[in-house]
């Protein structure tokens, strides 16, 4: 054979063989629809990794959008904020302290037990006794469990609490397997066991959580059998991960990436007003924040509007108060600190910093929020006040926020249910310094009181004007700069069906089928 030919056959093997390798590059589905047939595993992308799969041991949305794929609550709650049976078949509120809750019969955990009414007990009496939600559950009478047969379970609480219904379902509520929870101990967060409709696989830190179809799952069945959802904490890297099929899903999808997505024949945007409310925290107890002057001061100096619109770009909206917009009592005519430079000044002098002061303001590796820090930083610069950015690891930075070590922080609180309490009660609360969700260390003895005489009355015109006393009281204490609401935004192949996003933060990836 001539030498030219040979070397025309050669390239063309090449490029037949450079084909089929690039065809294999797909990264595990690729979002085409030929493909959909045969396809049987959902991936989806997250920007944090779990702190722990025990629902007892954490409050965190990473945590309960894993979470909320394992494991059954007594009751759930719907975006309307209506509350409907779930492994309970019914419930009743049998006078202002006495739930009584009638469970499914059959309904299996992932190691094969069937779920009674001593794992309910277990769950719940344990979910009281933690630190990290007893803001929620803390108010449970643990000594008035009644359990009259396998499916039929009553207990009370220490004082009414016209939200309760509605935190059970929260993924602190979450239905465990006593016998694995007592097996595996202080493991348990690595080796969760629920009732949900997929269960555990495998955890590898930092990387991914590998779930798979629980067979006997009490519900509806899933339409695919393998679930993973991998952490990929930079967000154009998620967008470029579902452009290439490497993901069938890709939470927060940033500004930037947005138009990618629309303009993109094969994917979908899909986007909802959440419960989230993103603040500037201080530490409420450190010089000098602990002088109200102070923080009324930087309340001034911060130009959130301008924050906002330059950060988020049309995602979500600019914050008006402690509260987000949808919840229940929200305060839509509150006045907060505006914009002003010259007041923000006067009340440094007064505090006794007529030349600032330095300072240090944390948050987590999340872009968008490292953008609005770099903005205020240099919005405060202008009242004199030097600021040091600090940039930390989400575990590290709940870690840290909990023990009080802060100045200043970013962060943001979603109520996961539809009530005001849990909207307030966890970040404001005295009970709940540190350990609970109140990371800015807020005592505020008016406040207090009136969180506990929320929780306690019926929803009535007084309910609704205790919380709006409460949002304004938190108004003029200045215990955060009130920054943006949240929304969801998230993206997704073409060919990825009902997938339902919740006001709570996290959502039921389960429901999820290709088409």
């Amino acid at each position: 054979m001539e030498k030219g030919k040979m070397t025309k056959i050669a390239l063309a093997l090449i490029v037949v063989l450079m084909v089929g390798m690039l065809a294999g590059c797909g990264g595990g589905g690729g979002n085409k629809s030929s493909n959909v047939e045969d396809k049987d595993e959902l991936i989806v992308a997250t920007a944090y990794d779990a702190k722990s799969l025990d629902p007892h041991a954490v409050n965190d949305v990473a945590s309960s959008n894993v979470m909320l794929q394992i494991y059954d609550t007594l009751v759930t709650i719907d975006g309307d904020g209506n509350i409907n049976p779930s492994v309970a078949e019914t419930f009743e509120q049998v006078d202002e302290v006495t739930y009584k809750f009638t469970l499914k019969k059959g309904i299996k955990f992932h190691n094969g037990e069937e779920m009674k009414a001593e794992d309910v007990k277990f769950s719940i009496e344990r979910a009281a006794n933690s630190p990290a939600i007893a803001h929620i559950f803390g108010d449970i009478d643990t000594e008035s469990f009644e359990i009259a047969d396998d499916y039929t379970i009553s207990f009370k609480l220490n004082n009414p609490n016209t939200g309760f219904l509605s935190s059970l379902a929260h993924t602190g509520g979450s239905i465990l397997n006593q016998k694995a929870v007592e097996a595996e101990g202080d493991n348990y967060g690595m080796k969760p066991v629920g009732t949900g409709p997929f269960k555990f696989v495998n955890w590898a830190k930092g990387d991914r959580v590998e779930l798979e179809k629980f067979a006997d799952y009490h519900g509806d069945e899933p339409k695919f059998s393998k679930m993973v959802i991998r952490v990929i904490p930079e967000p154009t890297n998620r967008t470029i991960e579902l452009e290439s099929g490497g993901v069938d899903v890709a939470y927060e999808i940033t500004t930037n990436d947005i138009s990618r997505i629309e303009e993109n024949e094969d994917l979908q945007l899909s986007r909802m007003i959440d419960n989230q409310i993103q603040y500037l925290g201080f530490n409420n107890q450190k010089e000098p924040f602990n002088d109200i002057k102070v923080r009324q001061a930087i309340s001034y100096a911060i130009d959130t509007t301008s924050v906002v619109e330059t950060v988020w770009r049309g995602v979500g909206k600019v914050a008006e108060g402690p509260m987000a917009p949808n919840v229940k009592y929200a305060d839509h005519s509150i006045e907060v600190h505006e914009y002003n430079v010259e007041k923000a000044k006067e009340l440094l002098a007064e505090a006794g910093y007529p030349d600032g002061f330095k300072t240090k303001l944390w948050t987590n590796e999340k872009q968008e929020r490292v953008d609005m820090a770099t903005i205020i930083q240099s919005q405060l610069k202008e009242v004199g006040i030097d600021v040091d950015i600090e940039i930390l690891e989400w575990g590290a930075y709940l870690d840290s926020l909990s023990k009080g070590e802060q100045d200043m922080f970013i962060i943001g609180w979603t109520c996961q249910t539809a009530d005001p309490d849990l909207a307030l009660y966890g970040p404001l609360s005295q009970e709940t310094l540190g350990a609970g969700a109140n990371f800015s260390f807020f005592i505020d003895d008016e406040v207090n009181d009136l969180l506990i005489k929320g929780r306690r009355i019926e929803d009535s015109p007084e309910r609704e004007a205790i919380y709006k006393k409460i949002q304004n009281r938190v108004v003029e204490q200045a215990p955060w700069v009130f920054l943006s609401n949240g929304e969801a935004v998230v993206g997704s192949a073409k060919y990825v069906k009902n997938l339902e996003l919740t006001p709570f933060g996290y959502h039921p990836l389960f429901k999820i089928y290709f088409e």
